[in-house]
């Protein structure tokens, strides 16, 4: 088995005071790389110190983890603790001696979601506080499995002085002695979501629209399409990682019972440059093999893109343009911690269509600032969907209120705000 790497991304800066230090396993292709990519950067230029550390595993530890994800959505194989708990430990107990040199008593550890959880103990006997960041989680528990996840954490539990976490009851069953509510955030000046003129989204989004190819390579990514998205065609877009509990099946399931005019547009970061995610492969496997199934009047309006993240800027500034571009963005997941696509979508005053699940109806008041529609509802997905698109004035309304909401709730000030208290 691969020996763990560990790699500094933004290493702490030597001082008095605390220094807040986060430990994730990847620093492109989600949310959590996301978060602290925009935290530590907006820390740094407030004269705070602050780190981040990734860990480079092998394949084997995130196959386990992957099955950990699922776990914490309630779904999966509580059989998986027993045959790769062990693989998961040994990973883990070898990263201390990568981290010990960097880390002073008087740090502050931040670990994110159950990757790094296994070092809570090492962490808390090292530094002056260790707090376990949970960004995922369900709020059912259909199978019963989330006991047996939270006896194989039962000991890193005890570690820690707190667990932060998007919702509470994503904890249900856990014994944990302090919890406290921290919610993500997005940067506005940040390239993903800084204002972008039309001509701008244009240029952006040219390479992705110049070709007719199955995985064709253009600057930004690969595109699979039957036909270029139109100039002016209405454009219903999903951006996800190629996860099955995000909902891209339910999309193409639905996609020929809207407008007929309408192209949807599946996008997502390129799943052979995320690697602690390992099925993220097969499901952009699958997600093609859905499409190529379509009746060919329905394909030619189906566009996927997978997004490189190569080049961090191009990245973002893919993803801002998609939005701006969009009539509709969707989110049909099954099972959503937050949702930081919902969040951008509707700083971008679009109106968003999106799963009543996990922490999306925290940021969605129903027919105000979005539609939230029940996970697998194809009718009702369908239904709000075209109301949107034959609604102009509804797109307006709809998108000035998310646009509020967000920046009243939602912005990297009150997320760094969050952290901050942590020091104190």
């Amino acid at each position: 088995m691969t020996a763990p790497h560990v790699r500094w991304i933004r290493r702490p800066a030597d001082g008095a005071g605390a220094r807040v230090i986060h430990v994730n396993t990847s620093a492109r292709g989600g949310g959590v790389a996301e978060i602290v990519e925009n935290v530590t950067r907006h820390d740094i230029a407030r004269g705070r110190r602050s780190g981040w550390a990734v860990i480079d595993a092998p394949d084997e530890f995130f196959a386990f983890t992957k099955g950990l994800h699922h776990l914490f959505h309630g779904r999966g194989d509580p059989h998986l603790l027993a045959a790769g708990g062990a693989t998961y430990r040994q990973v883990l107990d070898r990263v201390p001696a990568l981290l010990e040199a960097d880390i002073r008593a008087d740090d502050i550890v931040v670990l994110h979601d159950p990757q790094t959880l296994g070092l809570a103990r090492w962490a808390a006997g090292r530094a002056r506080r260790v707090y376990w960041h949970c960004h995922i989680g369900s709020l059912q528990d259909p199978d019963g499995v989330k006991g047996a996840l939270w006896d194989f954490f039962a000991d890193d539990l005890s570690a820690v002085d707190a667990v932060l976490v998007t919702e509470p009851g994503y904890l249900v069953g856990a014994t944990v002695a302090r919890v406290r509510i921290v919610r993500p955030a997005i940067d506005p000046e940040a390239p993903k979501n800084a204002t972008m003129s039309d001509d701008e989204v244009a240029r952006c989004l040219r390479p992705f629209g110049a070709v007719a190819a199955d995985g064709a390579v253009v600057p930004g990514g690969r595109v699979w399409q039957d036909v270029p998205l139109p100039e002016h065609a209405p454009m219903v877009l999903q951006v996800s990682r190629w996860d099955p509990l995000k909902g891209m099946a339910d999309v193409l399931r639905s996609t020929a019972e809207l407008e007929p005019r309408t192209h949807v547009v599946l996008a997502g970061p390129d799943p052979a440059e995320v690697l602690d995610d390992p099925e993220g492969i097969a499901q952009l496997r699958a997600t093609l093999q859905q499409v190529r199934a379509l009746p060919a009047p329905v394909r030619r309006r189906v566009h996927v893109i997978a997004l490189s993240s190569h080049d961090r800027e191009l990245n973002a500034l893919c993803v801002n343009a998609l939005q701006r571009r969009a009539d509709v963005v969707v989110q049909r997941s099954l099972e959503e911690g937050f949702g930081l696509t919902v969040t951008e979508a509707m700083f971008k005053g679009r109106p968003v269509v999106a799963s009543h699940t996990g922490g999306i109806p925290r940021q969605i008041d129903h027919g105000v600032s979005g539609l939230l529609v029940h996970p697998g509802d194809d009718r009702a997905f369908v239904t709000a969907v075209n109301e949107l698109l034959a609604d102009e004035q509804m797109r307006m309304d709809i998108g000035a209120a998310a646009e509020s909401s967000v920046r009243g709730h939602y912005l990297i000030d009150r997320l760094a705000t969050d952290y901050d208290l942590l020091r104190h």
